[in-house]
């Protein structure tokens, strides 16, 4: 019994540790902010699957001309 208490407070209090550098994380600016979480978010299959597919179907931008991509038209 004593045992199983001390595992639960060891748990507790690297939960807390976890917590706490969680919140001490500051950005500088909202796209930081949007990257860190997208680093720590996994994406569900089903989600992934319908966003490739969405993806596929989105048509290529068409062609620029030689005297936009020259003069940055």
């Amino acid at each position: 019994m004593k045992q199983q208490t001390k595992l639960t407070q060891k748990q507790e209090h690297e939960v807390e540790q976890h917590a706490q550098a969680q919140a001490a994380k500051e950005f500088s600016n909202s796209d930081e902010l949007l990257r860190f979480d997208a680093a720590q978010t996994t994406v569900p299959p089903e989600i992934a699957v319908r966003l490739q597919k969405t993806a596929g179907q989105i048509p290529p931008p068409p062609p620029r001309s030689w005297w936009k991509n020259l003069f940055g038209g």
